[in-house]
This record gives C-alpha cells, sequence and structure tokens, in this order.
C-alpha cells in the first residue's frame, strides 16, 4: 500500500464510521465536499490500494438537444405548421412556402404526411384532424418533459437533434477490513508538496511537509493533441494513393469559362446542366476571352460533327455562351486543359478539388464540395486499364469488393459507373470511361484517353459511417476527437 492522499485519508476516515455502500451524495456531505471529482479520485486511489471496493452500474437517461431545446420553446415544427394550416382557408404549399423557411418547409410537410395529412392539387387534405392534434399534442408533452413511451421516444431517436442519450454512471463504496484496520493516527491529513519549485526550496516549510508520491503505473489519461480534420486527412490518403501508383496531381484554379466547363467535354449548349438553376455564372467576370481558333474547332465539333465521324449535336454554337465566366461544375475541366496543354506527352494526373453546384443542402447535397479526378494517356490505354486502376484504388481504400456498370456521359464513350459493396449493398461511387474523339481531336490529343471522377464526400461517409454529409462540416469539437485517424 502506499501513502495516502489527504483527500483518501479524509474519505476513509468518513468510510470507517459505518459499514455498508455509501453514494457520492453521502460521501460528498461526509467529507464537506462539493467537487465530485475529488471523491471520484480518492475513491480511486483507495480502490487500487485495496482499502475499499467500488460498485459502479450505469443507466441511459435522455435529455434534449440542441434542436430539442429550441422546440421545447418556440413549439415542434410539425406543431407550429399544423397551427397554421387549421387557421387558413384553404392552405396550400404555395402559401406554406410563404409562412415558413425553405429549411422548416419541406420537413415539417414530411412530418405531417407521417400523421395523416396529404397534398391534393397543391392543397393540404385531411381526414382525422384529432388523431392529427392528439398524436402532435403526445409529441409536445415529450419534449416539455421527456416522459413518453418506448415508440415515441424512437420516433424522437430519428430526428437530428432533438434529444440525445446520456449514459450515467453511479457509484458505490464500501471499506473493506484493510481499509478498516488503518489506525486513526493515520488519518491525519497533512501539507503536501506535489510540486517543487524553487519558493519551496527557498524557505523552510518543506522540511516538515510531505512529499506526494507518484505512481508511474497508474493510468495516465489520453492527451488531445491536434489533429487533422476528417476531409483533409482523408485527402491525404487518397493522394498518397494515387502517387503511389505513379499518377501526378494538377492544381487549377475553380474559376473557369463554360467552353473549357462544357463545350471542350461536348456537352450541348441546350443541355439542363448549363441553367442557372443548376451552375453558379459569375457577375464579375462575366466574359472570359477564349482563343478564337479553339472556339472554331468546338463550333465544328458541336455543329457537325468536325473532322470525326460524329453528326454532331446539329443547332448553332454560340461564342457568347462558350466564354461565360462561372464556378466550375466538376474537375475534369481542369484535367481535360492539362490535356490541351500536354496533347503528344504520355500522362497519369489526378485533381482533388471543390466543385460547385447549385444543389439544395440536404443529408446527401451540397452546392460546395469535392471531387476525385483522374486521367490515364497513353498509347494502347482501354477499358480494360481503366477498370483495373480503378478496382485497385478502392482495394487500397479498403473496399476489396467492386464492380463497375454501363452508362452514358456526354463526352466519354464507352461510360461506366463504378459501384463498391458497402454493408451488403452495391453503392455507385462514381463514373468513368474512355474519352470521345469529339473531345481530344479538337485538343491534337492521338491516343486514347481513359478518364474518371468521384464525389469525395460520399466516399467520406463511407468511410467515417455517415448517414448525413452535413455532419463533415459541424463545429462539433467531440465528434472530431472522437473520429478514427485514417
Amino acid at each position: 500500500m502506499g501513502e495516502l492522499s489527504n483527500p483518501e485519508r479524509r474519505m476513509l476516515r468518513a468510510l470507517q464510521t459505518r459499514e455498508g455502500n455509501w453514494t457520492l451524495e453521502e460521501i460528498l456531505a461526509a467529507c464537506n465536499w462539493t467537487d465530485q471529482a475529488i471523491a471520484t479520485g480518492a475513491g480511486h486511489g483507495l480502490s487500487n490500494k485495496g482499502l475499499v471496493n467500488i460498485k459502479e452500474s450505469s443507466s441511459i437517461e435522455i435529455k434534449l438537444g440542441q434542436q430539442g431545446e429550441k422546440a421545447a420553446q418556440e413549439g415542434l415544427l410539425e406543431k407550429r405548421i399544423w397551427e397554421w394550416i387549421q387557421s387558413q382557408t384553404s392552405p396550400g404549399m404555395k402559401d406554406l412556402s410563404n409562412a415558413f423557411e425553405r429549411h422548416e418547409a419541406g420537413p415539417g410537410v414530411g412530418l405531417l404526411k407521417g400523421l395523416g395529412v396529404n397534398i391534393d392539387g397543391g392543397n393540404f387534405v385531411w381526414e382525422n384532424p384529432e388523431k392529427i392534434s392528439n398524436a402532435i399534442e403526445e409529441r409536445t408533452t415529450f419534449i416539455q418533459t421527456l416522459q413518453g413511451t418506448e415508440e415515441i421516444i424512437e420516433h424522437f431517436k430519428g430526428r437530428k437533434g432533438l434529444i440525445e442519450s446520456v449514459v450515467v454512471v453511479n457509484r458505490n463504496w464500501s471499506i473493506t477490513k484493510a481499509g478498516t484496520a488503518i489506525e486513526d493516527s493515520k488519518l491525519n491529513e497533512v501539507v503536501q508538496i506535489a510540486e517543487i519549485t524553487p519558493e519551496i526550496l527557498q524557505g523552510e516549510a518543506w522540511k516538515d511537509a510531505e512529499f506526494r508520491p507518484y505512481d508511474v503505473a497508474l493510468e495516465a489519461s489520453m492527451p488531445r493533441s491536434g489533429r487533422s480534420h476528417p476531409m483533409q486527412a482523408l485527402i491525404e490518403r487518397i493522394r498518397s494513393i494515387f502517387l503511389e501508383m505513379g499518377f501526378s496531381e494538377i492544381v487549377e484554379d475553380y474559376v473557369q469559362t463554360a467552353g473549357w466547363n462544357m463545350d471542350a467535354l461536348f456537352i450541348p449548349q441546350d443541355h439542363p446542366a448549363r441553367e442557372m438553376q443548376d451552375t453558379f455564372y459569375l457577375d464579375e467576370p462575366n466574359q472570359i476571352p477564349l482563343n478564337p481558333q479553339l472556339m472554331k474547332q468546338w463550333k465544328e465539333i458541336h455543329e457537325h460533327g468536325g473532322k470525326t465521324e460524329s453528326k454532331g449535336w446539329g443547332g448553332k454554337f454560340d461564342e457568347e455562351i462558350s466564354q461565360k465566366g462561372l464556378l466550375r461544375t466538376h474537375t475534369t475541366v481542369n484535367t481535360i486543359q492539362y490535356l490541351a496543354e500536354n496533347p503528344t506527352e504520355p500522362c497519369r494526373v489526378f485533381a482533388i478539388d471543390r466543385v460547385f453546384r447549385k444543389e439544395s443542402i440536404d443529408r446527401t447535397h451540397l452546392p460546395e464540395f469535392h471531387q476525385i479526378e483522374g486521367i490515364i494517356m497513353e498509347p494502347g490505354a482501354n477499358l480494360g486499364m481503366l477498370v483495373t486502376t480503378l478496382k485497385t484504388f478502392y482495394q487500397k481504400m479498403g473496399y476489396p469488393e467492386v464492380r463497375v456498370r454501363p452508362a452514358y456521359f456526354p463526352y466519354t464513350e464507352p461510360s461506366l459507373e463504378v459501384e463498391v459493396k458497402w454493408r451488403g449493398k452495391w453503392l455507385e461511387l462514381g463514373g468513368a470511361g474512355i474519352f470521345r474523339p469529339e473531345v481530344t481531336e479538337p485538343l491534337g490529343i492521338k491516343d486514347p484517353v481513359c478518364a474518371w471522377g468521384m464525389g469525395l464526400e460520399r466516399l467520406a461517409m463511407l468511410v467515417l459511417g455517415l448517414d448525413d454529409i452535413r455532419q463533415l462540416y459541424i463545429s462539433d469539437l467531440e465528434w472530431l476527437r472522437n473520429q478514427p485517424i485514417l
């Protein structure tokens, strides 16, 4: 048995007054402590020395999350929307969109549909208003009291941020025979020195003090050191895999032209992806000049297929559209420019960078995200080489089961989609193919070009086991600290 600390002496003196189990509250009162950490630490120290026994039990308690506290004050989303519906003469989705924010209207309607409220011709309809009101009232009561059935608890567990499950640990202490045998004279508290300082050595008090011993065998707490964000760590992991496979990385500007972003890839100028609701076009610069000769070649390809065997898209090619400034919608725009600058040199390059699309924010979509892009250009490059490269990459990422299936993209032929086996299901993670002649011919490229692209965030969700893409960018330090090191 080692030397006792002052808190251990005080706690043991209290435990010697009676047998049986002591609760935390009883220990705090007997020792005149207010900090439970002191009691817990002293109890563990006495347990390690064989002087007390500790019994622990745990239970799960439900408490309100951040969104739950807001709902308790302002009312549940479904309650507020239901009250609004009942206050309207002819409630419809259009009016609801004006009365509530977009991020509330959609989820709120979804919650009410589960209660029996439907939409018919843009208007809300229901059959049993009393049943709906009672269900909402039951949920409201739960949020206010945290008392309810298992069914309603499971319901709120499925809603992000409303409730949290907290593990509560209960401890009881009881004195052992060895603890009872400790003489009272050995339980007197004394001045203990835990750290030797110049001030202590310069005085005389240390001569009569007791130096606190250190047990180097005891478990130490894990230090919380700085670490990379999981997304950055994943990027570095992917980067190292491609470098290991013999690829070189390229980095380019995310401000591009519609010409390089779409025309160069044989995407027709009337394609839906070019519309304002899908693409971020720039006011400044509104137009970015392009090489007239290059636009002439794209024009010939788009209108009648140029010197290829293609018939093109027909219609009229507009050079003003081609020179519109935008935020790139994919990283292929950068790899195609690299090929244009190096049309005859075999290469294997990749990019990991941000792209932008006008997406509504939900559990699977963001307006700003990352894409992984790669190309292989060399004599004899073929589909088999492309598939082998992708399978090797995903296997190195920890997904040994990979398959491909036919797909369609305007700028590759043949085209394919890549899927990996995850939790017993096949998940599509990206597209790939061989650039069409309509893409390579205007740039003077003679060798086949294998190309692929995949979303980084979707891959991150698999690696980190997430169900909501927004989790990657929340300011939750505890979540970040507990993520595995990639």
